[in-house]
């Protein structure tokens, strides 16, 4: 069964993220199927953009600690978004933690319900994150990371757009996204391909200078003492050993 839905109405495709026993968690198979729809999507003539949002309270839990993605993977398919000639703008209407946040950051336009939360909990697990700030440091405005990043504080809907990480909240999420969708389906395919290139070129640069040294970092801190202390006590619903 794929975990990834696809839809189309009047040239925008939706990708349903469909993973509700792990609450979404990029584990490999759903990064894969992610990866190969999106695919599908940039070879299409008929999407002028695509919509990423998903099933259930929660859009992208992380990491799926259980059958977590390769650092390659992840790197391929945040680039991916990246890179597709065609807009991609996330739909939230739920809860994204850790590695969510890296979808949402490669997102070109991202637009939640005003009850959506957020939170970079990779500290609170004894890891960083390191590949997801591909996509997050060019955008995002660096002293609220660096209160999110070292706190793993959840923060909501309002002061995720304020720090750059959405682009817009309301009460419904579909009324908000209402003119964005009818902005993209007046707009030629030839002009939003060059415009989201000038866009994307400052991430893309990361991605060219860090890719590397951050996928080694995640590796090295995912296989660490404290990480799997900190992944069991999360398996189990307890405090790490550190917590004072």
């Amino acid at each position: 069964m794929t975990l990834v839905h696809t839809a189309h109405d009047r040239a925008v495709t939706t990708l349903t993220l469909d993973s509700p026993g792990n609450r979404n968690a990029l584990s490999a198979a759903l990064v894969g199927d992610l990866t190969d729809a999106l695919t599908r999507c940039g070879k299409d003539g008929d999407v002028r953009a695509v919509v990423l949002t998903h099933t259930g309270n929660t859009f992208s839990a992380g990491a799926d600690l259980r059958d977590p993605p390769h650092p390659d993977a992840l790197v391929g398919l945040l680039r991916q978004i990246v890179e597709l000639p065609k807009p991609v703008v996330a739909r939230v209407t739920g809860h994204v933690r850790a590695g969510g946040l890296g979808l949402l950051g490669a997102c070109d336009i991202a637009v939640a319900s005003g009850d959506a939360t957020f939170a970079f909990t990779e500290v609170r697990i004894g890891v960083a994150p390191a590949v997801i700030s591909l996509p997050l440091l060019p955008r995002t405005d660096p002293r609220a990371l660096a209160r999110y990043y070292l706190t793993g504080e959840r923060f909501d809907a309002t002061e995720a757009v304020r720090t750059g990480l959405l682009t817009a909240a309301g009460d419904d999420v579909d009324v908000t996204l209402e003119p964005v969708l009818d902005g993209l389906r007046r707009s030629s395919p030839q002009g939003l391909a060059e415009t989201k290139s000038l866009l994307t070129a400052k991430v893309l640069e990361a991605f060219d200078r860090d890719a590397a040294e951050l996928t080694a970092l995640s590796a090295r801190l995912f296989s660490s003492a404290q990480a799997r202390e900190g992944m069991t006590a999360f398996l189990e619903r307890r405090d790490p050993v550190w917590v004072v």
